[in-house]
């Protein structure tokens, strides 16, 4: 328990969610997984252990295209585990990369490499006989998963920020101080799945607490002007704030969160809200206790209500504000300036102020796969053989060639362009388009995402050409469920699975990600979607404003409303 006192009215009453005992439950998280790994009846995880493993970076799940097939021939579903890697900030070696693809290529059922919105990589498709080697292997490599799911702070995002270079690695070593600070500090990983021996100590857990945080927590490390990481999706912000080019301290931005239920009017995504500034001696300490605040103040009895945004909008801005404050022992400064122009990736070569080059390569859905007459994967492995700088990948699903010197960017152009990671045609709405994995894999998917967007993209680009606007393009984003993994709630489109072939359109979100779109149409079909989106861009077109994005012109002609959102606008 925290040393502070909470206040009754603000801590949530009731009995608690069965999360908050399995949690209690755990023995600092281990639960009998170890026992799990060894019965080979079943291929899944069982009982409290299938929850557990989120913790240690995993998620159950099944190839929902063959799941009634299964069924029908009296077999359990294909039970396998998505991975998700703590990568802070996105940096991985060549070395790395190359082992990574190795494993993806002899030990998942899809072969796949995925890079995701929480700017890592993810393993789909890993069978129980390979979870724990995948575990051994990846610590032989220097990487692991820890916290990459479960009621912890996941992993940390930093701005892919190439061009400054020594702002950009000030930064990221921010990101990755905090991502340890915030880490469970049980050894349970090591343990279950490293064969290290277990210490008879008394454990404590003095950031996350005994029970662990009420619900998921996310940080991003921000270096405006550019919004990569959109930050409004987002438990705890750090926005960088410099001079002449030094890091002097960070603007702390809270409550940021795009994860909904469907006619649950009480949930809703929110934007994150100012704190205040402060310097570099005081991040690690906000960090910590922003998320104790969190950690005792959140809601333990409803799961759907238990993220910081809610917590704040409970208990207001002020009071988190006093109480992170007074466990600190400092007073937030006032917000320094800042503003932010731009949020998508930079792609192509751009030139570092180091003298290094840096290659973006647009990743269509981050899926990393030998395609048909588009070898990426096998793209990627070759100029990891001889790349001697690093890889960043992106917050957008994207992956950056980084500190190429002059003297190979040749060779390493030449080889993304043979293997389709430089393709010329890809027009800009592609390459501003994003989704989430949704079906087959993810046991949430009320609709195709990932499957979906490619042939939505090429219609939406076939309405921009129609109305004469083929090199401009609009923020669009598919997500599969309201879970938010795909980020639709801060696009100008956003389109959201409610059944099989239908989605709600919510659209007003802006360029550079700090406006929340609002629902336009439930539970509609692909023919409405197009057709409104057609009489839309028609207008657009027409009457755009010098500059207008589709977003910003859509409030401005009274499509959707310019008034600040409220929780009916998410919800039909």
């Amino acid at each position: 328990m925290s040393q502070y006192p909470i206040k009754p009215e603000f801590v949530a009453q009731g009995k608690l969610s069965d999360n908050e005992r399995l949690k209690a439950e755990s023995e600092h998280l281990r639960g009998t997984i170890t026992t799990d790994l060894k019965d080979e009846i079943t291929g899944g995880f069982t009982g409290d252990n299938f929850m557990l493993i989120r913790f240690h970076g995993m998620y159950q799940q099944d190839d929902r295209d063959i799941r009634a097939e299964r069924a029908a021939q009296k077999l359990e579903p294909l039970h396998n585990v998505m991975l998700r890697a703590r990568m802070p900030g996105g940096i991985i070696t060549p070395t790395q990369w190359l082992a990574i693809d190795k494993f993806a290529a002899d030990k998942t059922l899809y072969g796949s490499i995925r890079l995701t919105t929480r700017q890592t990589f993810q393993f789909h498709g890993v069978l129980k006989p390979h979870v724990k080697p995948m575990h051994q292997f990846l610590s032989s490599i220097g990487i692991d998963s820890i916290a990459t799911a479960g009621d912890v702070n996941r992993n940390v995002l930093c701005t892919s920020n190439p061009v400054e270079s020594e702002l950009h690695q000030q930064a990221y070593q921010w990101a990755v101080q905090i991502s340890e600070h915030l880490l469970p500090k049980t050894r349970a990983y090591a343990e279950i799945w490293l064969d290290e021996e277990k210490v008879e100590t008394t454990e404590t857990e003095p950031v996350l607490g005994e029970h662990y945080l009420p619900r998921k927590f996310k940080t991003t490390v921000v270096i405006p002007p550019h919004n990569d990481v959109d930050l409004h999706a987002n438990d705890l912000n750090f926005v960088a704030i410099a001079e002449q080019g030094k890091l002097i301290g960070f603007n702390v931005l809270v409550g940021g969160g795009l994860a909904m239920t469907f006619g649950d009017t009480a949930t809703y995504p929110r934007q994150a809200e100012e704190l205040g500034f402060i310097g570099l001696e005081h991040v690690l300490k906000v960090a910590e206790h922003v998320v104790t605040v969190q950690r005792d103040y959140g809601d333990r009895v409803n799961r759907k209500t238990a993220k910081t945004k809610y917590t704040i909008d409970r208990i207001g801005l002020d009071n988190f504000r006093a109480e992170v404050e007074q466990r600190v022992g400092v007073s937030f400064a006032p917000i320094r300036p800042y503003q932010f122009t731009t949020r998508g990736d930079r792609f192509g070569w751009v030139e570092g102020i180091d003298g290094q080059h840096h290659l973006t390569l647009f990743i269509e859905n981050g899926r990393i796969l030998d395609f048909p007459n588009k070898p990426l994967k096998t793209g990627l492995a070759k100029i990891a053989q001889i790349h001697q700088g690093d890889f960043r990948m992106t917050a957008n699903q994207n992956l950056i060639v980084a500190s190429v010197p002059a003297s190979q960017k040749a060779q390493i152009e030449q080889l993304a362009r043979e293997h389709g990671l430089i393709d010329d045609n890809h027009s800009e709405q592609r390459k501003n388009s994003m989704a989430c994995v949704s079906f087959p894999t993810c046991p949430l998917a009320m609709a195709e995402a990932e499957r979906y967007l490619p042939e939505l993209v090429t219609k939406v680009e076939g309405l921009l050409t129609k109305h004469q606007i083929s090199d401009d393009h609009i923020v669009l984003r598919v997500t599969g469920c309201p879970n938010g993994c795909g980020r639709a709630m801060l696009a100008e489109v956003g389109l959201v699975g409610r059944a099989p072939g239908k989605y709600n359109l919510y659209l007003g979100g802006n360029r550079i990600g700090t406006r929340i779109p609002k629902l336009l149409l439930d539970n509609v079909a692909e023919a409405e979607i197009l057709d409104t989106l057609d009489q839309l861009i028609g207008r657009w077109s027409q009457e755009r404003q010098s500059g207008e994005c589709f977003g910003d012109f859509v409030i401005r002609v009274g499509v959707v409303a310019a008034v600040k959102v409220s929780k009916t606008d998410f919800h039909a």
